[in-house]
């Protein structure tokens, strides 16, 4: 277990917090299979403390509560004694050992609140993405090439169940089945604009980096020939989000960008909030609402608490799970509510993602992939999701914003993935197996190892 510092060029404001440093996790496993085979695996990712874990508590509490338990992940998956493809271990170790886990670091910590199940995920992700990695590498092959009768013993219909009104079936069917064919090389990329982003020329200060990328919204798209923007609004000032929308929206126009889309990231608890701005935009603005792609999680993120119906929203515009949807059983749950969509994650876990992909097709829900602002080797199964889901538009990719400098060894190896041209993100430099990381290649010098264990 490593844990690499990184600091943003800007910070990155969404919900009520902003993001200003982040520690990426970063795990190495070795796997073994019965015949005394071994091969390493690698995973990533972002402990983005104020996305998982939104709370009053300070920054650092949280932080090194998140550190905490992945120490306590490093020992615990070291000692996990299961043999099986990815996600076979993947769904055991996150049904039946994560939660007892999670309960033991919330008891040791005696935080105010306890640490909520998305970080624990996030903690767990890095993990189950080394195992996925690993299996790949020990077998020779492509990672996505193993989601087959093949390569697993079980079909999905050992973790996944149908909705009552479903008539598709699950038995024989694996993950497979469901990824796009043919698999695309290149994807359009989704640039964040974040809620301290500059907009125009007017609101620099003067304090602005002097680093070789560009400040303002017109700037990025220009040079990156950006054509889809995701938009972070507040959820609490309506005429602030209707105003945000609105300017975005005509710097796209202006500047050649196509697309939108507006995340409100959890702070919304009344649909009549999200629906009036949409309605004021399609009278007063109607080119601006065309442009609006999708919606994404604009209510709480505990879903099983905050069980809204949005089925309003979802007729204005397809209206897409993000943070709540941590496994295909909130999916389902979601779907019953209104949500039409699912934006996916590697940081909930790999074996979690594919999951909820499969089941989300099955019953006709369009999906994403989202970030979590992924530099390093985290972006690489991040996009190769995405790449294989099948998305209603490519991927949203945004370290090359926030901190470009994180990724500049693995750029060297992989440079259409760590900076976005006409638009889109390269894959054609991904090979070899596992997640075709090309690790070896990459000169990336790493911290002091921070925990360790050996079975």
């Amino acid at each position: 277990m490593y844990f690499i510092p990184v600091e943003t060029r800007v910070p990155l404001k969404f919900g009520p917090e902003t993001l200003t440093y982040v520690t990426c996790a970063r795990v190495r496993i070795t796997v073994a299979d019965k015949a005394g085979r071994t091969a390493t695996g690698w995973g990533e990712t972002p402990l983005s403390v104020q996305w998982v874990w939104p709370s009053s508590l300070s920054y650092q509490d949280r932080h090194e509560a998140m550190k905490q338990f992945c120490r306590m992940l490093t020992k615990a998956w070291a000692q996990f004694d299961a043999y099986g493809h990815p996600v076979e271990l993947g769904a055991a170790f996150i049904d039946s050992v994560l939660p007892t886990l999670l309960d033991k670091l919330n008891q040791q910590q005696n935080l105010p609140e306890p640490m909520p199940h998305l970080a624990a995920l996030v903690c767990c992700s890095v993990f189950d993405i080394a195992i996925h990695d690993a299996y790949g590498n020990l077998h020779n092959r492509d990672i996505y090439s193993t989601y087959t009768s093949e390569f697993m013993n079980k079909d999905l219909s050992a973790y996944l169940e149908l909705a009552a009104e479903s008539k598709v079936s699950f038995a024989g069917k694996y993950p497979c089945d469901f990824f796009a064919d043919p698999v695309p090389k290149s994807l359009p990329a989704w640039h964040l604009v974040g809620g301290k982003d500059l907009l125009d020329p007017s609101e620099k200060t003067g304090d602005e980096p002097d680093d070789g990328y560009p400040v303002l919204l017109a700037d990025w798209i220009i040079r990156d020939g950006l054509k889809c923007l995701k938009v972070k609004l507040r959820g609490n000032e309506a005429q602030w989000d209707y105003d945000r929308l609105l300017k975005v929206g005509q710097i796209a126009l202006e500047n050649g960008a196509l697309w939108l889309t507006s995340d409100f990231n959890c702070t919304v608890n009344d649909p009549a909030y999200v629906n009036e701005i949409l309605d004021r935009l399609v009278t007063e603005h109607p080119r601006t609402y065309q442009m609006i792609l999708y919606v994404e999680q604009p209510f709480p993120y505990d879903l099983e608490k905050n069980q809204i119906d949005v089925h309003s929203v979802s007729a204005r515009k397809p209206l897409f799970m993000d943070e709540s949807a941590h496994d295909w059983k909130l999916v389902r749950l979601g779907r019953k509510l209104g949500w039409t969509g699912v934006a996916l994650k590697t940081c909930k876990t790999q074996t979690g993602a594919l999951l909820s992909l499969c089941w989300a097709k099955a019953h006709g829900m369009t999906l994403m992939v989202q970030d979590l602002t992924n530099p390093m080797l985290a972006q690489i199964p991040h996009v190769r999701l995405a790449a294989h889901a099948g998305t209603i538009m490519g991927v949203e990719t945004n370290a090359m914003q926030f901190y470009p400098a994180a990724s500049a060894a693995e750029e060297v190896v992989h440079p259409g993935l760590y900076r976005r041209r006409e638009g889109c993100v390269g894959l054609s430099t991904i090979s070899g197996p596992g997640f075709g990381y090309r690790v070896d290649e990459i000169e990336r010098n790493l911290p002091d190892v921070e925990a360790g264990y050996e079975k």
